[in-house]
C-alpha cells in the first residue's frame, strides 16, 4: 500500500515537474518574443500581439493577447478582424487591430473600412499592403500571463513559485532517494546479521 502511495506521489511530481519547465520555457519564449520584436516579426506567418486600447471591447480586452495569421487579402471579408498599420491620422505609425466593415473594389485595388467594436468612428482606409493578417486566436492564458507580468510583484511571484517547486520537488527526491539507499543498506546488513547467525550455528 505504501508502495503504491509512493509510485503516486512519485508520477504527481514528475507531471508538476513538467508543467512547471513547459511553462517556464513558454514563459520565458513569449516574454522574449514580445519584447524584442517589438511585435514586428511573425514566425511561420503568425504574428503575436499585445492589445493596448479597449477599441474591441468586449472581443478583446486591454492586455489581450492575440494571434494574428498572414492572409491573402483577396480572402479576408466584412466582420473579420484584423491588425494593420495605421498611415494616416492618430493612427499613423500604430498597429490596430479592428474589424472589417465593408470592402471596396476601386482601380487602384481593395479599400478596406474599419472600426473598433467599441467605437462609433470608422478608421482610415486602409489598403492591402498595411493588413498584417486576420486574427484568429486570443490566447487566454498568455493574456492572463501578460497582465500579470504589467505588475511587478506578479511577475515575480510567476517566475519564482515554478522555480521554487522544482527545487522543492527536486529536493524531496533526492531525500526520498537517499532514504531509500539507507533502508537497502539496512536491510544487507540484517541479512549479514542474519547469516552470521546461521553459521554460528
Amino acid at each position: 500500500m505504501e508502495e503504491e502511495k509512493a509510485g503516486i506521489f512519485e508520477i504527481i511530481s514528475t507531471v508538476i515537474k513538467i508543467i512547471c519547465v513547459i511553462l517556464l520555457i513558454f514563459l520565458i519564449l513569449v516574454v522574449g518574443f514580445q519584447r524584442f520584436s517589438n511585435n514586428q516579426k511573425g514566425i511561420g506567418g503568425f504574428r503575436v500581439f499585445n492589445v493596448a486600447t479597449g477599441s474591441m471591447v468586449p472581443t478583446y480586452k486591454v492586455g489581450d493577447i492575440i494571434i494574428v495569421k498572414e492572409i491573402d487579402t483577396n480572402e479576408l471579408k466584412v466582420n473579420d478582424p484584423i491588425t494593420y498599420l495605421g498611415k494616416e491620422g492618430d493612427f499613423a505609425g500604430k498597429v490596430v487591430t479592428h474589424r472589417i466593415i465593408n470592402i471596396e473594389e476601386t482601380d487602384e485595388g481593395k479599400i478596406f473600412h474599419t472600426k473598433g467594436d467599441a467605437n462609433d468612428i470608422e478608421d482610415p482606409v486602409i489598403k492591402a499592403d498595411q493588413i498584417y493578417g486576420k486574427v484568429i486566436y486570443k490566447c487566454f492564458i498568455i493574456s492572463i500571463l501578460s497582465k500579470l507580468m504589467n505588475n511587478l510583484t506578479a511577475f515575480y511571484i510567476l517566475v519564482f513559485i515554478p522555480i521554487g517547486l522544482l527545487v522543492f520537488l527536486q529536493m524531496k527526491d533526492s531525500i526520498s532517494s537517499k532514504s531509500k539507499d539507507d533502508d537497502e543498506e539496512d536491510d544487507d546488513e540484517y541479512e549479514d546479521e542474519d547469516d552470521e547467525d546461521d553459521d554460528d550455528e
